[in-house]
């Protein structure tokens, strides 16, 4: 009777110190926060890359779609461990702040002008500049995100080389991202500065109307937080996570993204490449 009291004690012993380990696999520990730009999400990009970052290296991610300046305000905040975004002088502010890791070239599409096929402004063929000067002048719907993204810096930069402050019943914001921006376009018979892989992927009735000049290239960065933003911040997963989309099969998985389902690749992959934008 005592020998089985001694087993039971063991036994009983041994599943407490069970109990007590932490479990294996991911954990709160191997857990990271992406915050990106809306394109990559919208876009069905991220749905692609994230589960096989996970299977190549054990961290979990939890994404946070927003404007590329709001990720950035979260990366500012410790609220992210790393960035993949699309407004590089913004970017470029932030990283002179000295809280972020490296900034590295991640991937490249471009901006397209888009609007109903009536083209009421007259924009078709137009540069970018002289079109927006055509839809300001013609008074034809115009749909900004309005959301500090890197989509809405772009736009910014058109009026402002166009010289018109947009205003008035014409000039429509919605505060939301591309996929939702696109929308509200495509209801109102609108145009609007849009990503081109959001676009193809969420398009509806809107064609492209202008494209191919070079203030419309889109260039994509990833930035690794340091623990100077925040305690929390796990500088271990950003790193994990940039040198795995910067490696070769992610570049591949870019590369291939889309031309299945859209006759051409959604990205053009980067890494290594000299970066256009400094």
């Amino acid at each position: 009777m005592g020998q089985n009291r001694t087993v039971l004690a063991a036994l009983a012993l041994l599943l407490l110190v069970g109990c007590g380990a932490p479990a294996a696999g991911p954990s709160a520990e191997r857990s990271l926060i992406l915050a990106t730009t809306t394109s990559t999400q919208d876009s069905g990009l991220l749905d692609a890359l994230l589960p096989a970052f996970t299977a190549d290296t054990g961290w979990q991610v939890k994404t946070v779609a927003v404007g590329s300046g709001q990720a950035i305000e979260l990366g500012r905040r410790g609220e992210a461990d790393v960035l993949l975004v699309h407004s590089p002088a913004a970017e470029e502010e932030f990283v002179a702040e000295g809280t972020a890791g490296r900034r590295r070239l991640v991937m490249h599409n471009d901006f397209v002008l888009v609007g109903p096929a009536s083209d009421p402004a007259g924009v078709r063929g137009a540069g970018a500049v002289e079109a927006m000067t055509r839809i300001a002048g013609s008074g034809a719907v115009f749909v900004s995100r309005g959301d500090d993204s890197g989509t809405h810096a772009r736009e910014d930069r058109l009026w402002e080389s166009a010289g018109i402050a947009p205003g008035g019943p014409w000039y429509q914001e919605t505060g939301q991202g591309m996929g939702a921006t696109l929308r509200v376009a495509d209801e109102n018979g609108g145009y609007t500065l849009s990503d081109r892989a959001t676009w193809l992927s969420q398009a509806g009735s809107l064609v492209v109307l202008g494209e191919g000049d070079p203030g419309l290239l889109n260039v994509y960065h990833v930035i690794e937080m340091t623990t100077g933003a925040g305690e929390r911040v796990q500088a271990d997963g950003a790193a994990a996570f940039a040198d795995w989309i910067l490696g070769a099969p992610a570049q591949e998985m870019i590369g291939d993204f889309g031309r299945a389902e859209y006759g051409q690749p959604l990205f053009v992959p980067d890494a290594g490449k000299p970066d256009p934008t400094g």
